[in-house]
């Protein structure tokens, strides 16, 4: 198994302690950084009833996700080279069969964060969210034609229509609680939001939620979600339990 849990190594410095990964029963453990730089963990699963997990405490700012400035899109010209991979169709988000009806819908609005806060305003109205129809492998194009899913399908859908409209979009995971939201709370989840190159840098913005959140903590970014999944498993297994939480402590 791979299994990528532990906070991103930006936020490593944050941490109270580190968040090592634990295992029932014990197993031997090896890390490492993937393309994207994510960390990941490789172990051997035993047969049987297995755990594998990790907690944190990790300091944040408090305040809810920076917003970039009014400003126009970086042209593809002078984007940097690392940036570029992010602009080409991915497993989940094929921009090859979505960019007539992204032009369609965006071609028309303002450049730069306008466009991007158009295409997530629309993929927020435009999907439903229903845990129930949640799919492993649904696309974005899938995701735009049955107008449902999770959290991943509306982040897949907007990162394929920023990308359609030549403007640098990855696929991120990891920890969003409740932290200055009304309750009722939902059980805790894993979350996933994507971020937006602009003005020379990386913008976070989530179409799920489509508003600034407090507490947003990155575990893994990549192209889709196919570069990061939690656990990646090369052998047969039932999931017999799942458990997250993200909380505040004052």
């Amino acid at each position: 198994m791979i299994a990528l849990l532990n906070v991103h190594f930006s936020r490593a410095g944050d941490l109270e302690f580190p968040d090592h990964l634990k295992t029932t029963p014990n197993v031997p453990l090896s890390a490492y950084r993937d393309g994207f730089g994510n960390w990941c963990t490789r172990l051997v699963a035993p047969e049987g009833l297995f755990s594998i997990g990790t907690e944190a405490i990790i300091t944040d700012s408090g305040q809810p996700d920076p917003q970039p400035p009014e400003a126009g899109s970086d042209r593809v010209e002078a984007l940097p080279a690392e940036v570029l991979v992010y602009l080409l169709g991915s497993r989940y988000c094929e921009t090859d069969t979505l960019s007539e009806t992204a032009w369609r819908l965006f071609e028309h609005t303002p450049p730069g964060r306008a466009r991007v806060q158009a295409i997530c305003d629309f993929v927020h109205a435009h999907i439903q969210f229903d845990y129930l129809a949640a799919r492993a492998t649904r696309s974005a194009a899938q995701a735009y034609a049955e107008a449902q899913g999770v959290c991943r399908d509306y982040a897949h859908l907007a990162i394929a229509f920023c990308r359609c409209m030549n403007i640098p979009a990855r696929y991120c995971t990891g920890y969003l609680g409740d932290i200055g939201e009304p309750p009722p709370y939902p059980p805790g989840d894993f979350a996933a939001w994507i971020e937006v190159w602009l003005e020379g840098r990386w913008w976070v913005f989530d179409p799920r939620n489509n508003t600034p959140r407090i507490g947003r903590i990155l575990v893994a970014q990549g192209r889709d979600a196919a570069d990061v999944p939690l656990i990646h498993s090369f052998g047969t297994n039932v999931l017999e339990g799942f458990e997250v939480w993200s909380d505040q402590i004052l």
